[in-house]
C-alpha cells in the first residue's frame, strides 16, 4: 500500500482509542414538563444520563427498568474495539491490501451486529410491556427509534450517535474509501486488488 494510505489507515485505527472515553450513542427523551430534556448515553462499557428518571418514567407505561448489568455487550465490545485496534495495527506493520479488506469487512460486520443488537434491545423494551402498567394505551408501543426521532404519547424520542460512534462511523470510512482507492490503483497497474503478496523463491529456469 501507498505511505498515504498506511499513514491515514494508521489515523483510523488510533482514533478508535477514543471511543473508551467517549459515549458511543445518545437518547434524548422531550416533553414540556421537561423542557430541559432527559438523556441517557451508551458507551464502550456502562450506561450514563439520568436513568433513574427514565426508568420512573418508564414505570408508569410497563416497560422494564434499565439497568448496565442487564447488557452483556458491554463487557463483550471493549474485547472487541481492542481486538478491531490489533488488526488495523497488522494491515499498517505489514502492508497488505487483503489485510485492510479483512479488517473493512470485519469492521463493518461489528458496526451492522452492533446495529441490528440496537434494535433488538428497543424492541424488546418498548413492546414487552407489564400488563399492570398504570398507563395502558391499546395497540402502541415505545421502541425508541434506531436513527431519528419519534413521538411516544407526549415524549419525542431522539437516537442518535454521540461522539464515540461518529469517530468509530469515520474510521470504517476511511478504511472503505483507502481500501477503494487502493483496489482501483492496483487494477491500474493490472494486479489484483486482494493478492496476498505471496511469490516463490525459487528461481524458474527456461530451456
Amino acid at each position: 500500500m501507498r505511505p498515504a494510505v498506511r499513514l491515514s489507515i494508521l489515523i483510523a485505527v488510533l482514533s478508535l482509542g477514543f471511543l473508551f472515553v467517549l459515549p458511543l450513542w445518545s437518547i434524548r427523551l422531550e416533553a414540556p414538563q421537561y423542557p430541559e430534556g432527559v438523556s441517557m448515553e451508551i458507551w464502550l462499557t456502562k450506561l450514563s444520563g439520568q436513568l433513574d428518571l427514565i426508568n420512573a418514567l418508564n414505570h408508569y407505561i410497563g416497560m422494564r427498568p434499565i439497568h448496565q448489568e442487564n447488557f452483556p455487550e458491554l463487557n463483550l465490545m471493549p474485547w472487541l474495539i481492542l481486538g478491531l485496534i490489533g488488526l488495523g495495527l497488522l494491515v499498517v506493520l505489514f502492508n497488505r491490501r487483503w489485510l485492510l479488506g479483512i479488517w473493512v469487512i470485519v469492521f463493518g460486520l461489528l458496526i451492522a451486529i452492533g446495529l441490528v443488537d440496537f434494535y433488538r434491545w428497543g424492541y424488546e423494551y418498548g413492546h414487552n410491556l407489564d400488563p399492570r402498567a398504570p398507563i395502558k394505551v391499546p395497540g402502541m408501543a415505545y421502541q425508541p427509534p434506531l436513527i431519528g426521532s419519534k413521538r411516544l404519547l407526549n415524549f419525542v424520542a431522539h437516537s442518535y450517535p454521540a461522539a464515540g460512534g461518529l469517530i468509530a462511523f469515520g474510521s470504517f470510512v476511511i478504511g472503505t474509501v483507502m481500501l477503494t482507492a487502493e483496489c482501483l490503483h492496483a487494477r491500474r497497474q493490472k494486479r489484483r486488488c486482494m493478492d496476498i503478496g505471496w511469490k516463490s523463491r525459487v528461481p524458474v529456469t527456461v530451456p
